[in-house]
């Protein structure tokens, strides 16, 4: 295997969605400074899945058109989008335009459906195009993906998104305050070591660098050893194309000998779904699977993130998020080294994901408040199970990737848009319980009181 081929992979998978990833964890800076306040987080889960447009298009052009749509021409507009789209977020993203007699946040919320519409398409054209390289580097691909969340998360900590510290409240007027607790502490944030603008031009430098790689991918000379030949596409290819595709290939010298009946019969497919390896109720359980664990780990935890690791401390919420962010490309090179494709093992991790969930949501729900609060422990506890939540699930998502790719082109087209779709109804369900009728509630960091 070629390592820069394995670089470039990375590289590749880093742009998928580092651009949103981006704007997530850019939100404590950008929510002071414009209108929209925190209802910000809403409408851009909103946007996101206005986005799906995207995928949605590729997804039947795939179904209705098979072998018309090449990835590569969407992949090179879409990475160009992303290069602009987040050039111009570091310029515009504080301007506001007055609509229906209030300032809105236009360019912002316009930019960033832009940025939703790139990341969500990349599910359906990223995970296809690396079909044309042989299969390890899918892993690889996936490690680069995990790093999209984690790269601007380090960034994100070195400028010092977040940090608050406590200070007793500067009282005025204390002759009308009597009633005030002089004790009272103030959450003061402290300013960022670099400002939001720079950030966003790091993330436009990263679709940069995901788009050189994406060149390379295509054309560099030690990458072209590594392509797979056409016949791996002639499932999606029209009928007269592929029957002359399998003629050629059955001219080269790589002939297999002939197998008996017996053989025959028992390599019959076992469903119409690419090679037919998995029956049907099989292929409906890796898709299940495949929903459920992305609308978990894409959307219903991570909207509650917040809740379920403020209370222990800031410390606590921003050492949960980087090292689960790390759990997702550790969990991508364990699985390079260990693909374990049982569908009964699967189903095992799949559980114990989501009791680690469980406990995630049930901590959430009992915040500011939750279990041992108070404790070290307490700290320890949800940090690391938030890391063997990241870390089990995306496990999953790999394995169900590689599985996908033996199975050829169209099912990693399919791979890409349920993945959207199950992020998408985590995100249509955990919208109202967030932000509509508030079941989550937030505590002050400074003067919370929790029972001992």
């Amino acid at each position: 295997m070629s390592l820069l081929t394995h670089v470039l992979a990375c590289l590749f998978g880093m742009g998928s969605w580092v651009a949103i990833n981006g704007m997530w964890v850019e939100l404590p800076l950008v929510v002071p400074e414009i209108p929209e306040g925190w209802f910000l987080p809403s409408y851009l889960t909103v946007l996101i899945q206005m986005a799906n447009i995207g995928p949605l298009f590729i997804t039947l052009m795939h179904r209705f058109r098979p072998g018309v749509l090449d990835e590569r021409p969407v992949i090179y507009f879409i990475v160009g989008l992303g290069i602009v789209a987040t050039f111009l977020l570091a310029f515009f993203w504080q301007h506001t335009v007055t609509v229906g007699g209030s300032l809105r946040s236009v360019p912002l919320l316009l930019l960033s459906f832009l940025l939703s519409v790139v990341d969500c398409t990349s599910s359906v054209t990223f995970l296809p195009f690396m079909m044309r390289l042989r299969p390890q580097y899918l892993t690889t691909y996936f490690a680069g993906e995990g790093l999209s969340g984690l790269v601007p998360a380090l960034v994100a900590l070195i400028q010092g998104v977040g940090v608050v510290h406590c200070q007793n409240a500067t009282l005025t007027g204390a002759a009308n305050t009597s009633t005030v607790d002089a004790g009272k502490l103030e959450a003061i944030y402290q300013p960022a070591k670099f400002s939001v603008q720079i950030f966003f031009m790091f993330l436009s430098a990263m679709m940069v660098v995901c788009l050189v790689a994406f060149i390379l991918l295509n054309h560099h000379p030690a990458v072209a050893r590594e392509r797979k030949n056409d016949l791996y596409f002639s499932g999606d290819l029209a009928p007269e194309k592929r029957d002359q595709s399998l003629s050629l290939h059955a001219q080269t010298p790589e002939q297999k000998p002939m197998i008996s009946p017996l053989e025959s019969t028992r390599n019959e497919p076992r469903s119409s779904f690419g090679r037919g390896t998995y029956s049907t109720l099989e292929v409906g359980f890796i898709f299940i699977v495949l929903a459920w664990v992305n609308a978990l780990t894409n959307a219903v935890l991570p909207s509650v993130q917040s809740y379920s690791c403020l209370p222990y401390g800031n410390k606590a919420y921003h050492l949960a998020a980087t090292m689960a962010a790390v759990a997702n490309p550790v969990a991508c090179f364990i699985a390079m080294f260990m693909p374990v494709r049982s569908l009964i093992f699967m189903g095992f991790l799949t559980l114990t994901g989501t009791g680690f969930g469980a406990y995630i949501m049930a901590m959430a729900a009992l915040s500011p408040c939750p279990l041992l609060v108070h404790s070290g422990s307490g700290t320890a506890v949800i940090v690391l199970t938030w890391i063997l939540f990241v870390l089990s699930l995306s496990y999953v998502k790999v394995i169900i990737g590689i599985i996908l790719r033996d199975e050829g082109h169209s099912a990693l087209v399919w791979c890409g848009a349920v993945v959207q779709l199950g992020s998408m109804v985590g995100a249509v369900a955990m919208f109202p319980l967030v932000s509509v009728y508030g079941i989550f509630k937030s505590g002050d960091p400074c003067n919370t009181k929790c029972p001992m």
